[in-house]
Parts: structure tokens; C-alpha cells; sequence
């Protein structure tokens, strides 16, 4: 009796009153699974919403082989989507719900936020409807099947990946496995008077000094029956403006009357005219909340719904991006959360907020990172209400990676996704396609998209202005060592990669990097690890050839981030690029990639890497411009006590002139300095700042490695280092440099919560 009282408390809906009356559905509902399409009889599972059916207790059946995946490497390159590792089922989610009787006279919606894949509801036992939309919302009037001061029975059916109608738009990722379906967003009832403010779409333009609200109205008024019978209602829309965290008014309040068609939707516009706005910024994080209200002429109150914006513009001018008008470059990582789902220690990670917001805020700060790119498929809504609050810059990308979707769908699921995305001011690029090309989406979608909402930047995969005219941006991968190959040591001995080297790029890239859209390199490195150290299924030949089959992870995490801090110093030294996000900050363990975190992911315990990048990506560095001599298998090494000259890069993304010392050098095996000097610099916005160094190095062969410390007034040195073999050895020793003094762990964190 006991648990069964829990469990009534725990499903029990939290209720939401004013001119909307909302019942929030999320909590743990009944579950179970079916092979065919008729309800289960006994529901003997439960599970939480929001979350993915693995979360079901007790498990699914087939838990084990969603993530049936080998702990050794094995080299593929791509996996198909119905190719399944589990036999396919119906997945029925079960809640019974109060609904009070003094609702009766309002008009009821079903909402849910992200269902995949192919939803159908049942309220009472009739069919509320279908959707095979994946990402946004799903939107049913259920007021007609409700038992208003009784019990109601809410049923949603969720079916398989492998089922999804043909028109549905994406949903294919070639490095996925397994497609886990489940409820993934929130579900609620709402109640409204007839008239409902469907969609609101809030556009800031700091240029212009003013906020449009474009607005989707729903009349539930039944349309009309006979001739001269009401075809349309007026109603007054009131917008409010207030600071989010004071809730202060901002403003003076904007009236507009519209004319609304029954049983139909109506768009409405308003522009708000702003005088000086507190500015949306990574540094600056500041929101509003506009208050939307729709009445009567009369004054009775129809609907009212609030909704957070940040008021910030973000544009691009030839080759860059402007935030606010001043260029900001982009410096960050890829979340790629799809994968994620599949990762056998995923669990209620994705939905637990205090760990999200350290992954979205607490590393990333710490980082330098002021953006992230959403890969293949987008995230829950608080995601973005978190990197909202905390100043992280989004790349949203929908998960289309292989074809997938008819025109019309597609139109329809994107237009549905900037509808229902579009007032989170940290989304400044909407992202169509991952590396591929669809010429609707480029040519004729992504233009009319483009005014429905003109505040954005897109992104249209590989596509570039050769195959659309609106081309704003292009999307480079400039993977240097293609470990797709079957035979990586034959090609890597023939077409040598110098890393370390800043200036070293192939022709194709020189073409590339001269069109006048912005480039953003949004993906880069292909030197990828799982958790525990070993190479990923599309890395194993790459460490076996530049480390040996019986490496240590040690030592595979070690290269990893010097490889990682070699090419993100290559990629910063470009003045001409728009931004460089390296991938991958979050994927799926045992997968064809990985990410960059070591044990239980729940700990967001930092690899080298994440050590590292704490420099590389520093706003202001000084990098040194010399090829690496640790693990690239070509080149001679450097003669005892010869001389060395090489050149010191210095950039900045800041926007005024910066100055520092920079102290260069040069440590052997036990770590003591052998030669050192220090240089004053001054580095200038959007340059190279070049400086030529020389040397004479030691007469003692042997491993060394070069540092660069370059500091600002009192801020924490941002290092540099190049590895170099001096003489002839059989074998070099290297001096492995500390990195986990840079990054404040979460543990630490939350000490400093509870004092």
C-alpha cells in the first residue's frame, strides 16, 4: 500500500492556473512494450517522462542490445540504419489524470514538446492523432475527449525508428546504431479560452532599437457551417516587457487588435520599439521576458504566455561574424547528443539539469568557449534555457546527415523547429544538413526560412555558394589524416603531415578559404578515444600507425591533446576564419568517435585534452610555428648545438590592442631549462603578430620540448609547446608537462555550493 501511494504522488500532475491553465505531465508514467499495434493489457513497467524507453523499470526485454557494443576497436566506417541489433516494438506510455470540472468551458491542448518516433495519442480511448515529427512539437486539441471532473486516461503510442514514413524529415546519422525511441521532451495539458497563442516568435534587432513578435493565432471557434454565419473574431493582443531577473518593466506596453479565422491559424506581427536595451553577450548574459496576453475587445482574458529573449543581434559581414556589432569569433566544441542517447552510461544524464548546466557552463567558461555546435539532431528545450542563462552561443543542427524527407515534411518540421526554437537569443545559427546537400533545403527552404526569422545566420552542410545562392556560410572539416583509409600508413608515408606546422595547408583548402562566405570549421581532428583510453572503431589504425598496437591509454590521451593543441593553434594562426569548434566535446563510448572525458561520464572527469584546450583557446595566445618531431614520422632530427630559429604567431579575437610578455623555453627530460628568453609583445586585432626566435641548442642529444608562455598583466600564462628530437637516439623520452592544475573540477564546485 505504501509504494502504491508513492507512486500516485509521483504521477501527479502539477497544475498551472491564470488565462492558461497548465497541467505539467512529466513524472513517471506506466509503460510497456507491444510487437504489434493493440494496446498491452497489464501495464508492468514504469518510466519517467521526460527520458528514452531504455529508462523503463523494470528493463525492456531487448536493454542489452541497445548497447550490445564491442570494447575493442573494430574498423567501419559507417553503420545503416536498418540494420538492427534488437527486434522492433510499439512502446505505450500510460497516465491517468484529474482534470477539474470548472476547465469544462475552456479549450484543451495535448503538447509534447519531442516524441520519436511516429506519435499517436489516445485520450479515453479515441484517437487525438498522429505526428511523425521528431524534434518539435506536437500539438493536440483533446478538449472533446476529456471527462472533466473525472478521471482521464492519456495513452501515447511511440513506434521504431525503422518505422518512420518515408516524407519525415532526417533522422538518419551513419554513426548511430541504435535509434532509442521515447517520449524526450515535456508533456503538458493546457486549457485556453476559444482564441490561443499557438506559436510566438520573438525577434530582437539591436540595430533598429526594437523587438517583433510575430505570433500564430488558434481560433477554436468552429468554422463556419452555413452561409452568414461568423467566419472570424477580433481580439486585442498586449505585449509587456520585464528584466528577467528583477522583473522590472521595461518599456511601455504595445496593443494590437487582429482578426482572427475560425477553426484556423492566424499570423500576427508587432514591433516594440526599445530604447537602450541591456545587450544579450557570452560576458553578459542578460534576459527579458515578454509577457503576451490575448483578450476580448472587451478586456476577457483568452490566453497569456510568457516568453524569455535576449536582445542581441548576430550578422555576418564578408567573411565574419558580428555579435552586437563588434566580430566575434567562434572558439568551442560539438555536443553530439543523439549519439549520447546510445552510450551505455547515458542514462537520466541528458535530463538532469544540474549536470547539464556544469557541461554547458561550467567547463566551457573555464575554456574560453563562448559557443557550441548542437551535431545532428538538437537537445531537449532547457538545454537551450541554460546556455540562454549562461552565454553559450549555439550552432542548432537537425539530425540530417543521410537523405531523408520529402519537401513538404521537410518544410513543414523546419518551419515547426524555428517556430518553436526561435526566442532563445543563444541560437544564432540554424543548421540544416551535416555534410551533405539537398538542393530544396539550400535553394528554396532556406530563403523563405530566412524570412520568416532574418536574425540568423544558416547553415546548409556542405553546400556552398556552387550550389545555393544564399550562401552566408560554409561548414569546412579539414580532417588532415583520413583515417577512413583501409591502408593509413601507405598514404600517411607518401603525403607526410606536418603537425605543428602553421602554415602547411593542401591546395584544395587554398580554393576553399576563397569564397566570401564565412568560414566556420566546425569539425576537425579525427584523433578520437573512447573513455577508458582505447582508439575509437575510425581511430584504431590512426594510433596503431603513429603510437603502436600496444600503447598505453596514458599514452594515447597524452598524444591526443597535443594533437588537438597542435591543430587548434593551426586553425587559430588563420585570421580569415569565422570561428573553430573541435569535435567532439560529448558523443556516444564505444562508438565510431568519442569524446573528451575519462571514466564514468556522470563525473565529467577532464582528459588531457580538455586540459589543454584551455590554451589553445584562449582569446589571446602565442603559438610557436614549428613542425613536431614527438610523433610525425618524417624529418631528420636537429644536430647537437646547432641553431634553431623558428617563429612565435600571436593572435588575438579581442578587439583592441593587447600586451604581454611572452617567456620562451626550452626544458629537457627532467624538466630544468636549457635556454630561455622573454619577449615583449604587442598583438593587434584580426592579425599575425610574427616573431622570429633563435636558439642554440644543447650539445646532449636527446627529447626536449619547446614552451611558450605567454602573459597579460596578472591573468594565468596561456602555454604553447612543440616537442623536438636533438641527435640520434634509438629511442626519445619526452617530458610530459602537468595539465590538471589548469581545470577546477565539478567536485570542487559543488564544495564551494555547499560552503
Amino acid at each position: 500500500m505504501k509504494k502504491s501511494l508513492i507512486f500516485l504522488f509521483l504521477i501527479a500532475p502539477q497544475l498551472f492556473p491564470g488565462p492558461r491553465t497548465t497541467l505539467l505531465l512529466n513524472g513517471v508514467w506506466q509503460f510497456e512494450q507491444t510487437e504489434d499495434a493493440f494496446p498491452p493489457r497489464i501495464f508492468s513497467r514504469t518510466i519517467p517522462v521526460p527520458g528514452l524507453v531504455h529508462m523503463a523499470e523494470p528493463k525492456i526485454d531487448h536493454y542489452d542490445r541497445l548497447y550490445a557494443k564491442s570494447e575493442s576497436a573494430e574498423f567501419k566506417t559507417d553503420h545503416k540504419v536498418l540494420d538492427l541489433q534488437y527486434d522492433p516494438k510499439y512502446s505505450w506510455y500510460r497516465k491517468v489524470i484529474d482534470v477539474p470540472q470548472e476547465l469544462r468551458r475552456q479549450y484543451a491542448v495535448l503538447s509534447i514538446k519531442k516524441s520519436q518516433y511516429i506519435t499517436q495519442v489516445y485520450v479515453n480511448g479515441m484517437d487525438a492523432g498522429q505526428s511523425m515529427e521528431c524534434y518539435t512539437p506536437i500539438e493536440l486539441p483533446v478538449g472533446k475527449f476529456l471527462n472533466y471532473g473525472g478521471k482521464n486516461e492519456i495513452l501515447i503510442r511511440v513506434g521504431d525508428r525503422g518505422w518512420l514514413p518515408s516524407p519525415a524529415a532526417g533522422s538518419t546519422d551513419k554513426e548511430k546504431v541504435n535509434y532509442i525511441p521515447g517520449i524526450w521532451d515535456d508533456v503538458e495539458l493546457s486549457f485556453t479560452g476559444a482564441l490561443r497563442i499557438h506559436k510566438a516568435l520573438l525577434l530582437p534587432s539591436v540595430e533598429e532599437n526594437q523587438l517583433q513578435v510575430k505570433l500564430l493565432l488558434r481560433n477554436f471557434y468552429e468554422a463556419q457551417q452555413v452561409y452568414g454565419e461568423q467566419m472570424s473574431d477580433t481580439c486585442i493582443v498586449r505585449v509587456n516587457l520585464v528584466e528577467k531577473s528583477t522583473g522590472e518593466a521595461f518599456g511601455q506596453p504595445v496593443y494590437s487588435s487582429a482578426v482572427v479565422r475560425r477553426d484556423n491559424i492566424t499570423p500576427v506581427e508587432l514591433r516594440l520599439p526599445l530604447h537602450k536595451p541591456h545587450l544579450w553577450s557570452p560576458d553578459d548574459p542578460f534576459l527579458y521576458v515578454a509577457h503576451i496576453e490575448l483578450s476580448t475587445v472587451e478586456g476577457e482574458a483568452f490566453d497569456a504566455v510568457s516568453e524569455t529573449f535576449g536582445m542581441r543581434d548576430f550578422t555576418r559581414r564578408g567573411k565574419y561574424f558580428y555579435l552586437n556589432g563588434e566580430r566575434t569569433f567562434l572558439r568551442g566544441a560539438n555536443i553530439t547528443l543523439h549519439r549520447f542517447f546510445e552510450d551505455p552510461d547515458c542514462r537520466h544524464l541528458p535530463w538532469d539539469r544540474r549536470w547539464v548546466t556544469r557541461l554547458l557552463a561550467h567547463y566551457p567558461k573555464q575554456l574560453n568557449w563562448n559557443a557550441m555546435r548542437v551535431c545532428v539532431g538538437i537537445a531537449p528545450d532547457f538545454w537551450y534555457d541554460i546556455a540562454d542563462s549562461v552565454g553559450l552561443m549555439l550552432q542548432n543542427e537537425w539530425l540530417y546527415w543521410q537523405h531523408h524527407g520529402w519537401d513538404d515534411q521537410i518544410r513543414a518540421e523546419y518551419t515547426n523547429w524555428v517556430w518553436s526554437d526561435g526566442a532563445h537569443p543563444s541560437i544564432i545559427i540554424w543548421d540544416a544538413i551535416n555534410e551533405n546537400w539537398n538542393d530544396y533545403v539550400g535553394d528554396q527552404l532556406i530563403p523563405e526560412l530566412k524570412q520568416l526569422d532574418p536574425t540568423r545566420i544558416w547553415d546548409a552542410g556542405y553546400m556552398t555558394g556552387a550550389d545555393m545562392a544564399l550562401d552566408e556560410m560554409d561548414e569546412p572539416h579539414p580532417y588532415m589524416t583520413p583515417g577512413w583509409m583501409t591502408n593509413l600508413a601507405a598514404h600517411l608515408q607518401e603525403n607526410p603531415y606536418p603537425l605543428g606546422d602553421l602554415h602547411w595547408w593542401p591546395e584544395q583548402w587554398h580554393v576553399q578559404f576563397e569564397s566570401s562566405a564565412a568560414q566556420l570549421i566546425n569539425e576537425y581532428g579525427w584523433v578520437w578515444l573512447w573513455r577508458n583510453g582505447a582508439p575509437s572503431h575510425l581511430t584504431r589504425a590512426f594510433y596503431d600507425y603513429y603510437l603502436g598496437p600496444d600503447a598505453t591509454a596514458q599514452e594515447r590521451w597524452e598524444m591526443q591533446a597535443y594533437w588537438l593543441q597542435c591543430q587548434t593553434e593551426w586553425l587559430r594562426a588563420r585570421r580569415d576564419l569565422a570561428g573553430i569548434l573541435a569535435f567532439c566535446y560529448l558523443s556516444d563510448n564505444l562508438g565510431f568517435t568519442g569524446d573528451w572525458w575519462m571514466g564514468d561520464v556522470a563525473e565529467l572527469n577532464p582528459s588531457p585534452t580538455l586540459q589543454w584546450f584551455k590554451h589553445c583557446f584562449a582569446p589571446t595566445g602565442v603559438y610557436i610555428d614549428l613542425r613536431d618531431q614527438r610523433y610525425i614520422k618524417m624529418g631528420e632530427p636537429y644536430e647537437p648545438g646547432s641553431s634553431l630559429c623558428f617563429n612565435l604567431v600571436g593572435v588575438t579575437d579581442e578587439q583592441h590592442i593587447v600586451n604581454g610578455i611572452v617567456r620562451v623555453r626550452l626544458l629537457n627530460l627532467a624538466g630544468d631549462d636549457v635556454w630561455a628568453t622573454s619577449l615583449v609583445l604587442e598583438i593587434r586585432p584580426n592579425e599575425n603578430k610574427y616573431v622570429p626566435v633563435c636558439l642554440e641548442l644543447p650539445e646532449k642529444g636527446g627529447g626536449y620540448v619547446l614552451v611558450a608562455e605567454f602573459r597579460k598583466d596578472m591573468d594565468e600564462p596561456v602555454l604553447s609547446r612543440r616537442y623536438i628530437r636533438v641527435g640520434r637516439a634509438d629511442k626519445y623520452k619526452f617530458l610530459i608537462l602537468p595539465e590538471n592544475e589548469y581545470l577546477e573540477s565539478p567536485s570542487s564546485q559543488r564544495n564551494a555550493e555547499r560552503e
